[in-house]
């Protein structure tokens, strides 16, 4: 006969057997689960296989993201897709990224109806973008506007000269490497740069203006590259109502005749990180449990920040109070 001990090491191990076997079956419901959202964002098989409204978001600093670009482009040559709510909370970003944005917006727009929908923040580059939709909704307390181009570059030169510290460099000519963070720059030689700046503000106040169907100089603070809340965009003409995605939903049914009831389907662009595939599923994961805070943050790219971005910014900075 076994005794009490041996008996119990039995038990034990036909417990552990049992766990192991649920262990098993858990993770195999997981991987199920996870291969099943991955499919549901892929483009090619069922993300556009059926007739829906999509939405895609724009999230963080702007800059010339080929992926959102790409992502556009097949949303505007699907014929399931019969329209595109656009999520925006961004506070801007490259100029260059916002022009991309808007431009493949309005090649959306020609096709299928487009409606912006600004989140906590819509500024500058963002609102750039937005401003490429049909029509745009904001809630009442999203900060937007911010219209304006901005180079900053950091002065240097009084540390370095109280560190006994200089900077030698040899250039072909008066304007190469002109702003420097080394020295103060001889007011004459930054004026290229400010016309720069001045050029493509200038464009981007003339986009406004003929998107929204305004005169810049009639609204107060524009032209200075003022922010607004979005019952205050409403009201001067940068915005067209006031709500969140059902009440763009409900525009297109109105407005557009997009039929009423029709999913809305979420859209992610690639991405070129090896772990890719799995932000992708987590981001959609988070969304579908309604975790859109979640979602937006691990969407974001963290290494980027307005610092690291090259070239002309559009981007709202607002200063740190102590």
């Amino acid at each position: 006969m076994m005794n009490a001990e041996t008996e119990m090491l039995i038990e034990r191990r036909r417990v552990g057997r049992k766990l192991s076997l649920w262990r098993i079956i858990a993770v195999g419901l997981g991987l199920a689960l996870l291969l099943a959202l991955a499919s549901s964002l892929d483009g090619s098989s069922d993300g556009f296989s059926h007739n829906q409204i999509a939405r895609m978001h724009l999230i963080g600093i702007i800059t010339d993201n080929a992926a959102q670009q790409k992502l556009l482009k097949k949303i505007a040559k699907s014929n399931k897709v019969k329209a595109l709510v656009l999520r925006i909370n961004s506070p801007g970003g490259t100029t260059t990224g916002g022009e991309a944005l808007y431009l493949r917006i309005r090649e959306v727009s020609k096709k299928k109806p487009v409606v912006a929908v600004f989140g906590t923040v819509a500024a500058s580059a963002a609102y750039m973008a937005g401003i490429g939709a049909d029509h745009i909704v904001t809630r009442g307390s999203t900060i937007t506007g911010s219209v304006g181009v901005i180079v900053q570059w950091p002065d240097m030169s009084q540390m370095m000269e109280k560190l006994g510290v200089s900077m030698e460099e040899l250039k072909s000519g008066r304007l190469k490497a002109t702003p420097s963070p080394f020295r103060r720059d001889d007011p004459k030689n930054l004026e290229p740069m400010r016309e720069l700046v001045q050029d493509t503000f200038v464009w981007f106040v003339g986009l406004v203006e003929e998107r929204r169907k305004l005169k810049v100089k009639d609204i107060p603070g524009l032209k200075e590259g003022r922010v607004f809340t979005g019952r205050q965009a409403v009201k001067l003409g940068l915005a067209d109502a006031i709500g969140g995605e059902d009440e763009a939903v409900a525009w297109l049914v109105k407005h557009r005749k997009i039929k009423k009831g029709l999913p809305v389907v979420e859209h992610e662009p690639s991405t070129e990180n090896a772990l890719s595939p799995f932000l992708g599923m987590a981001v959609a994961l988070s969304r579908r449990l309604g975790l859109d805070m979640l979602a937006d943050f691990i969407q974001m790219d963290s290494s980027l920040s307005a610092g690291h971005a090259q070239g002309l910014m559009s981007v709202w900075r607002p200063s740190l109070i102590n």
